[in-house]
């Protein structure tokens, strides 16, 4: 038995050898297999992440674009309030110098009113002073507040021409 011990050794240490290398070739498979699926999910991300990259900069050229209107309307809606407040500096402007001419307007009605007045009460002093000259002077009716008509110049009269005369000049 003692020859067949050592051949059994070696052919359970082969056997062994055998066993570890079948069991490393199915790791190294394994692995492999794993290593081809982190390939294939490591491009698929590499992808993805360019994808998102273009997105990411389409995006940024948008938030830019946007950016850019936001401050023109901005610019626009400052120019607009400084308009705005233009015309109604403008409109104030206009309206105190409408209440200065309507003032002015007042105030002229008020003097002419005042003249008229004073006329009014010049021309009743004048009309008693009259009608005290014509008692004193004896005239039969005091002078009214009616005009008299002046009469019509005479020779003045309208000729009318009579048909088909020829009026020489």
């Amino acid at each position: 038995m003692a020859p067949s011990i050592p051949r059994t050794r070696a052919a359970a240490a082969l056997r062994m050898k055998q066993i570890a290398l079948r069991n490393q070739s199915r790791m190294i498979r394994c692995l492999r297999a794993k290593l081809a699926i982190e390939r294939r999910e490591s491009a698929a991300t590499k992808k993805e992440h360019e994808t998102n990259l273009v997105a990411l900069e389409a995006s940024h050229k948008t938030i830019a674009g946007l950016t850019e209107i936001g401050l023109c309307m901005s610019k626009k809606f400052e120019w607009m309030k400084a308009k705005k407040q233009h015309i109604r500096e403008s409109h104030l402007e206009c309206h105190q110098k409408m209440q200065a001419r309507i003032q002015a307007a007042e105030d002229t009605i008020q003097e002419q009113h005042m003249i008229i007045e004073a006329l009014v009460e010049e021309k009743a002093s004048l009309l008693q002073t009259i009608q005290g000259l014509q008692e004193d002077n004896g005239a039969p009716a005091p002078l009214d507040d009616e005009w008299e008509e002046e009469p019509e110049e005479e020779g003045l009269e309208d000729i009318s021409l009579g048909e088909g005369e020829i009026v020489e000049e």
